[in-house]
């Protein structure tokens, strides 16, 4: 590294590496002139979420880009071709409070036959991009507290035991349709896209 990089370099994230990186895509198919945003049903025998309602997607894995990972999720999840996916760009990334590192992009699956992994998958689900655009999500905010180890060395901050820690929230979103429930991570990345969509005019 010279110093004359440093100026314009892309800055790093502190604490990057305690986060899981995890790719999805934003897949919307487009049937009988109408636009739909396509969700997974998690299986039920999956270990974790079990039966959330979620995109395709998964966990970076290595040598690969998160354009890469959220690709290949998607081919294996909804068992469709690459190149019936047109990635149109990056959303933005979400972070979770609990080390979660999600890095979204907006894509359209073209000639789509409801195909799917039963393995990954219990069923797809089908939801008009209007709903989204027309319809503010439920906000609930949830408390994040500091809770410090037994062992921690109170005599070496001011105040002690009695120091002022600071308290945060973050927001557990949810988009009811029909009979189905998008929230939490989901709800957030879906809310981002979406407008993301319309500054953008990606679809018209």
């Amino acid at each position: 590294m010279e110093k004359e990089q440093f100026s314009i370099r892309r800055p790093g994230m502190i604490g990057e590496e305690k986060f899981r990186q995890y790719a999805v895509l934003i897949p919307l198919i487009r049937i009988s002139g109408v636009n739909y945003l396509l969700f997974e049903k998690r299986s039920n025998e999956l270990k974790r979420q079990p039966g959330e309602v979620c995109f395709p997607g998964g966990k970076l894995e290595a040598g690969e880009s998160i354009q890469e990972c959220a690709v290949r999720e998607t081919v294996e999840e909804l068992m469709v071709l690459p190149q019936q996916i047109e990635v149109m760009g990056p959303g933005d990334i979400y972070l979770s409070p609990f080390n979660l590192m999600i890095h979204p992009f907006i894509g359209v699956i073209s000639d789509y036959h409801d195909t799917f992994s039963r393995d990954e998958v219990e069923e797809v689900i089908k939801i008009p991009l209007d709903f989204f655009r027309s319809q503010e999500p439920e906000r609930f905010v949830s408390k994040l507290i500091s809770e410090p180890p037994e062992d921690f060395p109170y005599e070496w901050i001011p105040g002690g035991v009695k120091y002022p820690w600071a308290k945060g929230t973050y927001d557990v979103l949810f988009y009811k349709y029909e009979d189905w429930i998008i929230w939490g991570m989901t709800a957030q990345i879906v809310k981002s896209a979406v407008k993301l969509m319309e500054e953008y005019h990606l679809i018209p």
